[in-house]
Order: structure tokens, then C-alpha cells, then sequence
């Protein structure tokens, strides 16, 4: 279970880094040009910037403290603050009319590393 877990929270991990980073390493201008992020056209520069450094912070959050050992219970917070965000991504993708399915799934794997984690730390 322990390394089920641990594989499930890298792939997390390296989803919400790449997808925050690509936000916060390309410009709006560009990312609005993305037919794949149609989304960026109903947010302002500043709030595409939150949005990557908010699933780059989420995706550290998922691994380093429960690796390190310093303040593990981020790693479950971090879980279920992306599943929050994920939680608003759905809401957003719904409401332009389009297929939320990315997001749903990432925000519910989220929440469910993050409860794994806090369980198996309740248990140890």
C-alpha cells in the first residue's frame, strides 16, 4: 500500500508541477492562444499566475513533506487544497460547456493521496 501510494503522489506531483508550471513559464497571451485552454479567457493574467503557482505549491505538497518528514501533515492538505482547486476547474469547465474530465479526475486522485497519506500517518 505504502509504495502504491508513494507512486500514486509522484504522478500527482508531476502532473500539477508541469501543468502550474507551463502556466507560470508561458505567457497569457499564449496560453490563451491554446485552443486546449479556452479556460484562460474568462481569467485575468494575475489569476492564471495563482492558478500555476497554486498547483506547483499543491504538487510539492504532495511529496516533500511526507518525504522529508518536516510537517507531514501538509502532504494531506495539500491533497485536498487540490482537490478544492481541481473542484473549481470542474466548475469552470462546465460552465463554458466543455468536458471536465481532466480535472475531475485529478482533483479526486488529490484528495485521495492526501487521505491515504493523513490515514497511513494516523496509523504509524
Amino acid at each position: 500500500m505504502n509504495r502504491a501510494l508513494w507512486i500514486l503522489q509522484a504522478l500527482l506531483a508531476v502532473a500539477f508541477v508541469g501543468a502550474g508550471g507551463t502556466k507560470l513559464a508561458s505567457s497569457p497571451d499564449a496560453l490563451r492562444a491554446n485552443p486546449q485552454m479556452g479556460w484562460t479567457q474568462d481569467f485575468g493574467d494575475g489569476a492564471i499566475a495563482a492558478i500555476g503557482a497554486a498547483e506547483v505549491a499543491g504538487g510539492i505538497g504532495l511529496v516533500a513533506p511526507a518525504a522529508f518528514g518536516i510537517a507531514p501533515v501538509l502532504t494531506p492538505v495539500a491533497g485536498v487544497a487540490l482537490g478544492a482547486l481541481m473542484a473549481g476547474a470542474v466548475y469552470t469547465h462546465v460552465r463554458r460547456g466543455e468536458p471536465p474530465y481532466a480535472p475531475l479526475v485529478l482533483g479526486v486522485l488529490a484528495v485521495t493521496a492526501g487521505t491515504l497519506r493523513w490515514r497511513r500517518r494516523a496509523r504509524v
